[in-house]
């Protein structure tokens, strides 16, 4: 996973550059106490960002995703911080009054951290795909549930850790990731229009622009939204 990655590494590099005062103590001792409290603030991250993502969209607003994310992360991880630290260092639990001393630490830290995950899990801008061609069937439709199987995909939506996929026979839910999905797609005709969607381009039936953005009207009414970071891709593919 991206983020216990980015966790372990920022983890490792705080220990060895003893940073914020933590040289005094030998490294193993460091690694030992950055590590796990950076991994358990990206536990409490991922938790945070499910419920962020749901009003803030980090393709549209990155840095307000980040900020929001940092703001949210921050509270709990000062105390666990403030906790562990005085225990590592002091052998005691540090007086309330040195609680302020870390949160400037700790928004530097999860600003850093935030923003990292956050850019780098923007997909790439351009995630389109031509038809199959002779190249054969796409893998992904392989992975249809056994009640839409032949079925006519539609679209393939992320929620959470599965995969809804719309068919002209109803939807139904897959354990799988989304960009795992992108890769099995090609061979059908089709783009991702948003962080969360991928859209097969024959089930298009009508695209409503409102405030700047677009959302496409699919086959049996279902609405799809096109963020800016893939408008220009679709729009010079020929979507609308």
């Amino acid at each position: 996973d991206r983020g216990v990655g980015v966790a372990v590494g920022a983890g490792v590099v705080l220990a060895l550059t003893g940073a914020f005062g933590t040289n005094i103590v030998p490294l193993w001792l460091r690694l030992a106490y950055w590590v796990p409290l950076i991994l358990v603030g990206a536990v409490w991250a991922t938790l945070c960002s499910r419920l962020i993502e749901r009003v803030v969209d980090p393709d549209e607003q990155p840095w307000l995703t980040v900020a929001a994310l940092s703001a949210a992360t921050a509270g709990p991880v000062v105390v666990l911080v403030w906790l562990v630290t005085g225990l590592v260092f002091e052998n005691e639990i540090y007086p309330l009054d040195r609680l302020a001393h870390f949160v400037g630490p700790v928004l530097v830290v999860t600003v850093a951290i935030s923003a990292i995950n956050v850019f780098l899990g923007r997909p790439p801008p351009v995630q389109t795909h031509a038809g199959a061609g002779g190249s054969g069937p796409a893998r992904f439709l392989d992975r249809l549930p056994p009640k839409l199987r032949g079925a006519t995909l539609h679209a393939v939506q992320a929620e959470d850790h599965y995969l809804r996929l719309h068919t002209d026979r109803g939807s139904d839910l897959i354990l799988m990731r989304l960009s795992d999905a992108v890769a099995e797609l090609e061979g059908l005709e089709g783009a991702r229009t948003h962080r969360s969607w991928w859209v097969a381009r024959d089930a298009v039936r009508d695209v409503a622009r409102s405030d700047g953005r677009a959302a496409l009207t699919l086959e049996g009414g279902i609405v799809v939204p096109v963020s800016r970071r893939y408008a220009r891709a679709l729009r010079e593919a020929g979507w609308y």
